[in-house]
Order: structure tokens, then C-alpha cells, then sequence
């Protein structure tokens, strides 16, 4: 399955990836296992896209806003940015932090829009491992195959346990980790232009994206 679209900002891109989304907050248990939640993310979101003709026919704004509505109360976006920004996070400002966050989220939000619009009309089926112990008590990460049209995708799914569930917040595909593979590109954008300049950056990246 090949796809366009999610990938990191300009420099040294990777192939796109999968980040399936979930279902509505009220349809969807994030007191579940690990794997449920991805199971019930993977195919809600899918389902939602195909059901409604204006997603259906590619319209990006509405696959977006369905992402935006739908997505976001299953990851934490804002583990994501930290771990991606790294140490720089430690040195930025209460407003540097969220604005960091609020681009990162919007990049992450509408390279996923991007990458589902391509299965809007496509039949791709899931199949999902049990979930395996991360690096503590609260990380767990859960594998799944990803068939579509005779191609396929191994996509493993990060999740840590909060107050509110389990949350997805990173993604491998391809031995890839997506906040690796941000995380040095931020850090040298960091080191040339400090982080005024990484929220410069993802700030014009995304205004280029809107238009």
C-alpha cells in the first residue's frame, strides 16, 4: 500500500504513514487494552470516512475536520511534541511550548487528513497483534498488518496509559519511529535557529499547507 502525504516537515522524508484514527469520544472505550483501542480506532474512522459523500469524494477540509474531531481525543499530541522537540523543550517558554504543541498538532492532524483521503475509497483490511510491554508499566505497544489491494503495511502503534487511558502517541512503520525521525530534524533546526526558529518553521510549513 502505497501512500503520500505523512511525512516529516521538509527534510529528509520517509514513507507516508497510517495513523488510523478513532471514533467519536462517546462510541469509543479508552479504558480498553491497548489493542482494542487501536482496533476500534482503525476501523471507526475508516468506516466514518467512507459513509460520508463529502469525505468520500476527497474533499480534504472535511476529511480534516473529521481527523480533528474524531482523532484527537485518542493520541496525546502533547507527549508527542515533547519527545520530538527533546531537550530543547526544557529551554522553551510557556507560550514557545504551546505554540510548539498547537503546529505540531495541526502538521500531524492534516498529513493524516492527507493519508486517509487515499483510503476513501478503498477496502483495506486490519489484522492486529496483542499488545506488547513497552519501555514501562504504562507503555504498550500494539502491531497490526495493514492489506489493501494485494499490498502490505506493517504499522506498529505506541500508546501510554493515562488518567484518561490508554492514548496513542507514536508510530512505526518500517523500523521508523515517527518521533525519531522529528526529533532530529527538530534538534537541527534547534541548533541553527533556536526554537523561535522551529516555531517559525512548523508555523510557515502549515500556513503553505492551509493554501
Amino acid at each position: 500500500m502505497k501512500l503520500s502525504g505523512f511525512h516529516p516537515v521538509a527534510l529528509a522524508p520517509i514513507a507516508a504513514v497510517v495513523m488510523v484514527s478513532a471514533v467519536h469520544a462517546q462510541a469509543v472505550d479508552t479504558k480498553a487494552a491497548p489493542d482494542r483501542l487501536v482496533r476500534a480506532a482503525v476501523e471507526g474512522v475508516i468506516a466514518q470516512i467512507q459513509a460520508n459523500p463529502e469525505t468520500r469524494s476527497g474533499d480534504l477540509s472535511k476529511i480534516t475536520a473529521v481527523v480533528q474531531r474524531q482523532f484527537l481525543p485518542y493520541t496525546d499530541f502533547g507527549r508527542t511534541t515533547r519527545l520530538a522537540v527533546g531537550a530543547a523543550w526544557k529551554t522553551a517558554t510557556p507560550e514557545q511550548q504551546k505554540t510548539l504543541q498547537e503546529q505540531f498538532t495541526q502538521l500531524l492532524v492534516r498529513s493524516y487528513a492527507v493519508s486517509l483521503s487515499q483510503l476513501r475509497d478503498q477496502n483495506p483490511k486490519f489484522r492486529y497483534q496483542p499488545p506488547q510491554a513497552g519501555s514501562s508499566a504504562n507503555d504498550s505497544v500494539v502491531g497490526t498488518r495493514v492489506l489493501n489491494n494485494g499490498d502490505e503495511m506493517l504499522i506498529d502503534y505506541r500508546l501510554t496509559k493515562t488518567a484518561d487511558g490508554w492514548k496513542i502517541y507514536d508510530i512505526n512503520m518500517m523500523g521508523a519511529w515517527l518521533i525519531e525521525v522529528y526529533r532530529k530534524q527538530f534538534a537541527d533546526i534547534v541548533a541553527r535557529d533556536g526554537v523561535d526558529g522551529l516555531v517559525k518553521y512548523l508555523t510557515n510549513h502549515n500556513a503553505r499547507g492551509a493554501t
